[in-house]
């Protein structure tokens, strides 16, 4: 076996890899496929194709019973080509913890989250994310705009899940949701004892492995009580998130600071003290790489 291809399947990725040893045993595809057939194993030239420019990753069960055959068709070391895809899935999927762990509702979450046939790992995490809150002259948390970077970690991703939390008082059934670039809304789900509401963003692609999708939405809420903080739950860490919160001129805060918890009702860390600015009436944190976690700013009222 030349070494280059030696190496190959020791570090990947797997795509490589795979041309490499197809370049090595000299076969064209056409004859992969008929060997492969002769095993039992449907597989298409096209896929084949994909699979080792990179442009498709073998993912369902029939796909990885194909690399397991391929490994004795191009006479590689057993596992040498799954071990690859693992590694491959592993280093795309970043660190995570289950979502239901981020919120004090976490049975009526999953409870709307099941109505959806949301995963529950949603197929997606966030690479960039610029959230605007805007506070009321009621002091209410009347809206949230956010624009959204999401890559997938799984092949197939069509929609995103938005996940409203309305302070005491909400009236779910007031809430709305106002889909902006590169989505469009779907079914929405509500949770009045605890405010919640989870609406879909359909995306009309459907995304694979490593794809990235941009788009925007806003919550129109405006119905509940006093808001002195916002929080945002990140299952998955890696990516990029920047908060703004926009007060109205009648509604000041007389402190305003950002802060961050590992989960809900723990004690703040990272807490830092926010300047107000007096044109914009608006305060903001920025983090660069966002561990699984709570991220927040919270004020104080006179």
């Amino acid at each position: 076996m030349h070494s280059e291809l030696d190496q190959l399947l020791k570090t990947g990725p797997f795509h490589v890899a795979l041309r490499a040893a197809i370049q090595a045993r000299g076969l064209a595809l056409h004859r992969i496929q008929h060997r492969l057939a002769e095993r039992g194993i449907q597989v298409g030239v096209t896929s084949l194709s994909y699979w080792q420019q990179g442009n498709r990753r073998p993912a369902r069960p029939e796909s990885m019973r194909a690399v397991t055959a391929l490994e004795q068709v191009l006479d590689l070391p057993r596992d040498a080509l799954t071990r690859l895809l693992r590694e491959t899935a592993s280093a795309e999927r970043p660190a995570a913890r289950p979502y239901r762990s981020l919120v004090d509702a976490a049975d009526a979450l999953q409870q709307l989250l099941a109505e959806l046939r949301w995963p529950a790992d949603g197929g997606v995490h966030t690479v960039l994310h610029v959230e605007r809150v805007r506070i009321g002259a009621r002091r209410e948390l009347a809206s949230r705009h956010s624009e959204q970077v999401v890559r997938a970690h799984r092949d197939g991703i069509d929609r995103y899940v938005a996940i409203h939390y309305g302070d005491a008082g909400c009236d779910v059934s007031g809430v709305r949701l106002r889909a902006g670039e590169n989505c469009r809304p779907g079914s929405v789900r509500r949770h009045g004892p605890t405010g919640l509401v989870a609406a879909e963003l359909l995306f009309d692609t459907r995304l694979r492995v490593g794809d990235t999708h941009m788009f925007s939405y806003t919550f129109e809420d405006g119905t509940a009580g006093p808001c002195g903080e916002y929080v945002r739950g990140f299952s998955f860490g890696g990516g990029q998130y920047v908060l703004q919160a926009g007060f109205d001129a009648d509604a000041l805060p007389v402190g305003c600071r950002s802060f961050a918890r590992t989960a809900p009702g723990a004690r703040p860390t990272q807490v830092r003290e926010l300047d107000l600015s007096a044109p914009h009436r608006a305060v903001h944190l920025a983090h660069q790489d966002v561990k699984p976690g709570l991220l927040g700013i919270s004020w104080d009222w006179a």
